[in-house]
């Protein structure tokens, strides 16, 4: 925003920090996260500290000092944050995804030579997975964990941990578990998604699936073709018991076989076409084809009678291709309708314009400092610019209260 902008929403500006801010309990405190806000807000090419203080005109020490060594709950504010974006969002879904943050050198929390969607390759960079509120037309995030690699536990790690002020309670841990770490610590403020999405990195994860069946979540969630599962007429059989020792669980005797095969076998025909969105010139539409299965492979759950419940698969197959593109699988019950689970399955998108925003406009990766601490209070400070823009966008005349 410009500076004449940023002055036209002044009091808007000052009520929402007002209100984000408020377990601050030092004055001095809120009055800085509302300077480091107004400086993300500010147009410039680099969000980092110096360049904000300058176009502030201020000390960039202030700012160092609040996000680096000054003492503030950042998880209460990134709570009163996700609060917010839930009622201003109003979502369909809650997407899980991650994004890298490319780096030079490695003394920053997290640094290693890691794959990343972002750079399409294996780079230099942290990792950060994210928890977002998204409908069709606005997403904002609700919380962020910083992914540490296995490096970075151990006693090799010991002078790298304590220079980035890494606590002693936080080690290595699968980006899927920080997704579910997000979600019990957005349960535990009473926030709960109605249905979650995420792409293969997380939806291929059997442990991934559990850990949302054992929570009581709905999703859907974009799978590997390669997955196998059995078909939806297939019954376990129960074995004879020879009175020695346990009775034996009930099992399938035929072989799962991969979700292509399972599709191609029904055929592109037993398919449809549907829309899912409208785009800018046009609406999104694609064939699908949908199967019930039970999925096979690592961690099934079966019922108390061996059976694995019934699943969705929804396979993207568009015409003129071989076999199909992209694989859903999803828990939703039986009876809902195709249309719905092809846009819930697609709702993924507007996080791309979340990341786009986040890092182009509100400096989200600009973060030079070094602390694990500083990192995630960046963030959650860039997530507040992000909410406080998508706020003016779904309302512009608001007043400020009074």
């Amino acid at each position: 925003m410009r500076a004449g902008e940023l002055a036209a929403v002044r009091g808007r500006l000052e009520e929402f920090a007002s209100e984000v801010f408020a377990p601050l309990v030092r004055r001095d405190q809120r009055e800085k996260g509302a300077l480091y806000l107004r400086g993300l807000l500010l147009e410039g090419r680099r969000k980092s500290m110096q360049p904000m203080a300058d176009r502030l005109g201020v000390d960039h020490q202030r700012l160092q000092q609040f996000i680096t060594s000054s003492t503030w709950p950042v998880e209460d504010v990134r709570a009163r944050l996700a609060w917010r974006a839930v009622a201003a969002v109003r979502p369909q879904v809650w997407v899980v995804d991650d994004t890298g943050f490319p780096k030079d050198g490695r003394a920053s929390a997290g640094v290693a030579r890691q794959y990343s969607g972002t750079l399409g390759k294996v780079g230099n960079c942290q990792i950060g997975v994210s928890v977002h509120a998204a409908s069709d037309t606005a997403s904002c995030p609700l919380s962020w964990r910083l992914f540490l690699p296995a490096a970075w536990d151990g006693p090799d790690a010991e002078a790298r941990r304590r220079a980035c002020r890494i606590p002693d309670t936080v080690h290595h841990r699968a980006k899927w578990q920080l997704a579910l770490d997000m979600l019990d610590e957005l349960d535990a403020t009473g926030l709960r998604p109605a249905v979650l999405v995420a792409d293969t990195g997380y939806g291929a994860n059997a442990d991934f699936r559990r850990g949302l069946e054992d929570r009581g979540r709905a999703y859907v969630l974009q799978v590997k073709a390669e997955m196998t599962a059995h078909g939806e007429d297939a019954e376990p059989h129960q074995p004879a018991y020879g009175g020695l020792g346990p009775r034996p669980l009930p099992r399938y005797r035929t072989r799962p076989v991969s979700l292509r095969e399972h599709v191609l076998a029904a055929g592109r025909g037993s398919g449809r076409t549907l829309s899912w969105r409208k785009g800018s010139k046009a609406a999104m539409s694609s064939h699908f084809v949908f199967l019930r299965i039970r999925l096979a492979g690592r961690r099934p759950q079966p019922t108390e009678d061996g059976t694995i419940p019934l699943t969705w698969l929804i396979a993207q197959w568009p015409e003129g291709e071989a076999e199909p593109v992209k694989y859903w699988v999803s828990n939703l019950p039986a009876d809902i309708p195709a249309k719905d689970l092809v846009r819930l399955a697609k709702a993924r998108w507007r996080i791309e314009h979340d990341y786009r925003e986040l890092k182009t406009a509100l400096g989200l990766d600009h973060f030079e400092g070094r602390s694990f601490t500083g990192w995630h209070r960046h963030v959650t400070l860039v997530t507040a610019a992000h909410l406080f823009l998508t706020e003016q966008r779904r309302n512009p005349k608001a007043p400020a209260r009074a």
